[in-house]
């Protein structure tokens, strides 16, 4: 059996990634994972097609495991408050299960 966890994830403009990676670290979140991405929204069409000439023409997505729905809120609203006025993004969490995952859920495993 894996341990409950909260899984984030924040979609939003690249140019602010190291900004909520800052964030997430600051909410005490253990890690995150962070990819490219693309696709449609409210704000127009974004892709992540190759060649790229900026950073601030594609997304990423962040995606981070906590143990609380507290830090994962947290999270969630510094991030949108800070920057969703301004800049694209969409946040929402999920219900996860970590079947394995040493930092997150200790040196014997989930």
């Amino acid at each position: 059996m894996g341990k409950r966890a909260n899984k984030l994830v924040i979609v939003t403009e690249k140019v602010l990634m190291k900004k909520v990676a800052k964030i997430i670290d600051e909410c005490g979140a253990t890690g995150y994972t962070v990819v490219d991405t693309g696709g449609k929204g409210s704000r127009n069409v974004r892709s992540t097609g190759k060649p790229n000439t900026a950073d601030t023409d594609s997304n990423v997505k962040f995606e981070v495991l906590t143990e609380t729905r507290e830090m994962a809120e947290k999270i969630a609203d510094q991030v949108a408050i800070k920057f969703f006025t301004d800049y694209a993004g969409i946040i929402y969490i999920c219900e996860a299960e970590v079947l394995y995952g040493r930092t997150f859920c200790g040196p014997d495993g989930c």
